[in-house]
């Protein structure tokens, strides 16, 4: 078989793995063009050695992963690799394409613990009350007005950001306390809205025709094709809305927004099988690194305030 049709036979068989992943698991967009990556990734490694990805034994897929180790490559983006190669081949096992799993008895890389970057509520204040303020200023007060907006969305429901630059605009037609989110694995969920969060979505909606030709189903309407704003220039006006408000700008994100809402609701005394529903995760383990954040938290504000903490004993 030439290289070029060994090409075109791996493209083809992880073509029908992401069809698989999309149409029986519902993998988002996201999701899938990651999976891509990896297995064209790997499928590209065991070809310079002659193989095939639909053909690769044991030998080949641990060979490749410690090659990943060997690079540099971060624990946890060396897992993910592994199992999107581990979903891959147990595609290709219950299919019948494959008799055994090439996966079978390797090791994911060991991962360490790493906790989310976390803002302080004293900091979240201070980024809505910028945001706030910038509404009251004459010129571009229609993009504060969304900003705002969005940062009190983001807030208060933790939202992936994701999920909020596509939340349909019917989603917040009413004025109940919570919307309706579409999120991983088109999996639906209620996410909380606070009253601040209303008032703020109230006041975008009085200015939202500015960033619309009118035809835009989506709340954070664009001119884009898309139809919304863009993930990145989420992230972009965040950064800047940080330096306005004089936070470090490399502590915020739409996702730092999401973690400052678990971590402070488990702060609080939130239940954490809440928190894990309006998250929208799967599995309460991953909810579970909050209260590691709120607990490291407690002990750093023991540390620094208690005055017997300071002491030896």
């Amino acid at each position: 078989m030439t290289a070029s049709r060994a090409e075109r036979s791996s493209s083809g068989i992880i073509e029908n793995f992401l069809d698989m992943m999309s149409a029986e698991r519902g993998a988002s967009r996201n999701t899938l063009s990651a999976y891509g990556r990896d297995l064209a990734d790997f499928a590209g490694s065991v070809a310079r050695q002659g193989g095939s990805i639909r053909d690769a034994d044991h030998a080949a897929v641990k060979k490749y992963i410690a090659s990943l180790s060997g690079s540099g490559l971060a624990p946890s983006s060396q897992a993910r690799k592994l199992s999107a190669l581990r979903q891959f081949y147990a595609f290709l096992y219950a299919e019948g394409i494959r008799g055994d799993d090439p996966t079978n008895a390797i090791e994911a890389p060991k991962r360490g613990r790493v906790l989310p970057k976390i803002l302080s509520a004293r900091d979240v204040e201070t980024l809505i009350e910028t945001a706030r303020a910038e509404t009251k200023k004459e010129k571009r007060g229609e993009e504060a007005t969304r900003l705002l907006c969005m940062v009190e969305i983001l807030y208060a429901s933790g939202l992936r950001v994701s999920e909020l630059v596509t939340l349909p605009l019917a989603a917040v037609t009413g004025r109940q306390g919570f919307i309706y989110v579409r999120g991983k694995g088109n999996k639906e969920r209620m996410a909380p809205l606070n009253g601040s969060a209303r008032d703020a979505i109230a006041d975008y909606l009085k200015v939202r025709e500015k960033f619309t030709d009118g035809t835009s189903r989506f709340l954070f309407a664009s001119r884009a094709a898309s139809g919304h704003i863009t993930r990145r220039r989420c992230h972009q006006m965040l950064k800047e809305l940080a330096v306005k408000a004089g936070v470090d700008p490399d502590k915020l994100s739409p996702h730092v927004l999401r973690h400052a809402f678990a971590t402070h609701l488990v702060e609080g005394g939130a239940d954490l099988r809440s928190v894990q529903t309006m998250l929208g995760h799967a599995d309460i383990a991953t909810t579970q690194i909050y209260t590691h954040v709120a607990g490291d938290r407690l002990k750093q504000t023991v540390q620094s305030a208690h005055p017997l903490a300071k002491k030896k004993v």
